[in-house]
């Protein structure tokens, strides 16, 4: 919480006390006013960074008055109150850029927690301070399976070691990447991306290393490769199985020597740069095929982190979804705030072939077409209804988010802490219920947690 109180503007008298009862009982301080003068007297004094509104007040529309507040003070985090019968009102007051929205009648749980997100929001970083919990990069979720991925990031970040990373299309690649490079030693330094499949073959040695002006037609000027680009920072190739077999020798070359020759020079030089790749690939496949050099692969495989898919994620899609949606309603100038519940629960069942990326897209259609408060299923376009397979990838407790296919390959050990923390998330994080499902005693999977975080240390 914040030094400063709360300003609650409610005029029903019998409602302000309610209000302001349920959340002084939740330790905040609440300063009251009844109508828009008093209310805009309590705002300039006390500088509250979250203020609760009704929008119906005896003397001035709360709208033009949540204007004038945010025109004094643009830091003001403001949750508006509304009849069920005035939407309209609400979907206006967030595009005039209201936090939240509370249609009466609401319970104190809906209270506290719209108050508590905007606190939160309005909550200062303390100086130095640092959240190991919190994903990191622009990562949202917290599912198991991404605070695996989330543990391996900070553990490999400070290394110079090489990161191969997997993961079907759309689930995050770069992401991790750039987050790896974010924790590094060599954040300063650049980041440049490649995509290694979206280059023609003849011009992707002259994008990795450079050329000098006249070493072929067209080579006008001279040309820094991404290598060099790179020096003092992290080089990510994308796609990295699409790359030439020929280019492969090279690529393999530079990784031992640390040396770049660009096309057409007659010397090289030395360059320090760290390697991150990526593919959708099986790489060992495509070594298999004779596609990849198997040399190459093991240079580059070092550290291997594997990007689950989407489906594996639980309820980290709820919480991309509206991530995503708040941030393209801001960019369109709509109202939307949430997904309904029945979206949620849609979205939990959904395949997602395309993962976060078609599910980005899917969110920026249905903003783009539409306004309101909450995301409804006639919103969503119809092939997605199509798509949905009840059961499939549910995170419920109808059915395994898990199939033999993504168990192929793993630990015993491994299989089994993936079975212990989806269970775990799918009764809220409770291990005494997780307990009962799995027919074992709490205590044993307590120990199983702690000596699993102790490893990760």
């Amino acid at each position: 919480m914040t030094d400063a109180p709360l300003l609650l503007i409610e005029d029903t008298p019998s409602l302000r006390l309610v209000y302001r009862s349920v959340l002084q009982s939740a330790g905040y301080t609440v300063v009251c006013a009844s109508d828009a003068q008093e209310g805009m007297a309590a705002f300039r004094k006390h500088r509250p960074h979250v203020v609760l509104l009704d929008l119906v007040l005896p003397d001035r529309d709360g709208l033009t008055l949540m204007r004038d507040m945010l025109r004094a003070d643009p830091s003001a985090n403001v949750i508006v109150i509304t009849a069920n019968g005035s939407i309209n009102k609400a979907v206006e007051a967030m595009r005039a850029g209201a936090h939240d929205f509370l249609v009466k009648p609401f319970d104190e749980s809906r209270l506290l927690s719209a108050v508590e997100n905007v606190s939160r929001a309005a909550r200062p970083e303390p100086a130095g301070a640092s959240r190991s919990d919190a994903p990191p990069g622009e990562f949202i979720g917290t599912s198991p399976a991404m605070q695996q991925v989330y543990g391996r990031i900070r553990s490999v970040a400070r290394s110079m070691a090489t990161v191969f990373i997997t993961g079907e299309s759309g689930t995050g690649k770069e992401l991790c990447a750039q987050a790896i490079h974010a924790l590094s030693s060599r954040s300063s330094g650049p980041f440049v991306p490649l995509n290694c499949g979206a280059i023609p073959a003849e011009l992707m040695e002259s994008e990795v290393f450079g050329h000098v002006k006249g070493s072929f037609t067209g080579a006008i000027t001279d040309k820094q490769g991404a290598a060099a680009a790179a020096d003092g920072g992290t080089l990510f190739l994308d796609e990295i199985c699409e790359l030439d077999l020929n280019l492969q020798t090279k690529l393999l070359r530079f990784l031992q020597t640390s040396m770049i020759q660009p096309v057409g020079a007659t010397q090289a030089r030395k360059v320090n740069v760290r390697i991150i790749c990526a593919t959708n690939r099986n790489p060992m496949e495509e070594v298999r095929r004779g596609r990849f050099r198997e040399d190459l692969y093991y240079r580059l495989h070092v550290v291997p982190i594997h990007m689950p898919p989407l489906r594996d994620r639980g309820r980290d899609v709820v919480a991309i979804a509206e991530a995503a949606l708040r941030d393209f309603a801001r960019e369109e100038r709509r109202g939307f705030m949430r997904l309904h519940p029945d979206v949620a629960n849609l979205f939990q069942r959904l395949r997602w072939p395309g993962n976060v990326r078609q599910l980005l897209n899917v969110i920026r259609h249905v903003v783009v077409l539409n306004d309101g408060l909450e995301v409804t299923p006639e919103m969503l376009p119809i092939e997605l209804h199509h798509e949905a397979e009840p059961g499939a990838y549910a995170a419920d407790e109808t059915g395994p988010s898990m199939t033999l296919d993504g168990l192929i390959g793993k630990t015993l050990a491994e299989i089994e802490r993936m079975v212990i923390e989806e269970t775990i998330e799918r009764h809220g994080g409770s291990v005494p219920k997780a307990a009962r499902v799995l027919d074992v005693s709490p205590s044993t999977l307590y120990r199983k947690i702690e000596a699993w975080k102790r490893d990760e240390r």
